[in-house]
């Protein structure tokens, strides 16, 4: 929705809804259901009727096990007073309409604005963390037990280099464009990169506090009231299970990311990491040993390099490929910055490698 559900989706601009469909809500004679435009693959409308407005998103195959969860959970988490969008039950209860064999969900229509990290005053990043502290917290408390141990698998830098080597013979060796020559750079500059820390492999089994997780903690989920307060935390598709700890980084990564030379603002990622320790603390070496993982699987995921200079998709979800050079450089100072409101320094860290200091 152009302000407050796109981000949530996946969709197209598409046709109406099946005829009939909104009466199965008791939410009024609609006005219309205007088509919302926010990528390919799916549909998705704004509905507008006399006692308010709705956002209806449409499943093409939907997965009924897995989003009757999500539902679950989302109520649950508005019940339990955090800024969540539980979905309008229709009548008969159900919260997942099928019609012509697709799925259907309807939702509160949510306003406010987006706000991007570097926005927020400290005081709102470390308030921002704390809202996701709390929802690690009610997940927690909402959702059945997960196992504890799990296998996260590492990608293999010798994977990423081959795929940098095979990139590279698309690019003219001489005689090219200036965008050529700056495409040979940059994957030249990420082989050796993939060369110089090979070794910094993180492990594939950690202590680590393994819980659900929201999935796409970032600003493109979060909608801002006029007091800069959050009113809608969205794409509560992503949820899953994984390593809480890894969810904080992450999101700490995407929100504060500068996208040039600067690379992470490690102020607000400090205050971000004191926010959620407030609400859900874990130890430093989980954090750190996140942070370990965040950077080495930004540097083996090469597919932003494949999107920016050889114009395919793939770019993901990890953002620019300018913060790896960044990040390689900076590694023993990022490490110790999201541990600081820890008090405490990886110990883990290789004291033989520059990268660590």
């Amino acid at each position: 929705m152009p302000t407050s559900h796109s981000a949530d989706t996946e969709t197209g601009a598409g046709s109406e809804p099946p005829p009939r469909l909104l009466r199965r809500w008791e939410i009024g004679a609609p006005d219309g259901a205007g088509p919302l435009d926010a990528g390919p693959g799916r549909r998705c409308w704004r509905v507008d009727t006399a006692g308010g407005a709705y956002f209806l998103k449409e499943y093409a195959e939907p997965d009924r096990r897995r989003l009757l969860f999500q539902h679950a959970v989302t109520t649950a988490l508005d019940e339990a007073g955090l800024p969540v969008l539980a979905p309008v039950p229709a009548r008969g209860g159900r919260t997942l309409v099928t019609a012509a064999g697709r799925g259907y969900a309807l939702y509160p229509w949510v306003g406010g604005r987006g706000r991007g990290g570097l926005e927020l005053t400290f005081v709102q990043c470390e308030g921002l963390g704390e809202l996701l502290g709390r929802l690690h917290a009610a997940l927690d408390g909402l959702t059945p037990p997960v196992q504890q141990s799990l296998l996260v698998p590492t990608p293999r830098a010798a994977d990423a280099a081959a795929a940098v080597d095979a990139m590279l013979q698309d690019v003219p060796d001489g005689g090219g464009t200036d965008f050529d020559a700056l495409t040979g750079r940059r994957l030249r500059e990420r082989r050796g990169l993939l060369t110089e820390f090979a070794d910094h492999q993180p492990p594939e089994i950690e202590v680590s506090t393994v819980g659900h997780l929201h999935g796409s903690f970032h600003a493109g989920h979060l909608r801002y009231g006029g007091s800069g307060n959050v009113t809608a935390v969205l794409g509560w598709n992503g949820l899953a299970t994984g390593p809480v700890a890894g969810e904080v980084v992450r999101a700490a990564a995407r929100l504060f990311a500068c996208e040039d030379e600067r690379g992470l603002d490690l102020d607000r990622v400090q205050a971000f990491v004191r926010g959620h320790r407030s609400a859900f603390p874990l130890d430093a070496g989980q954090i750190q040993s996140a942070v370990h993982r965040e950077w080495w699987e930004r540097l083996c995921d090469v597919a932003p390099l494949r999107n920016r200079y050889l114009g395919e998709d793939g770019a993901g979800e990890r953002g620019s490929a300018a913060l790896v050079n960044w990040w390689s450089a900076q590694l023993d100072g990022t490490l110790d910055a999201f541990a600081a409101p820890y008090g405490a320094v990886y110990a883990d860290a290789p004291g033989d490698s520059p990268a660590y200091g």
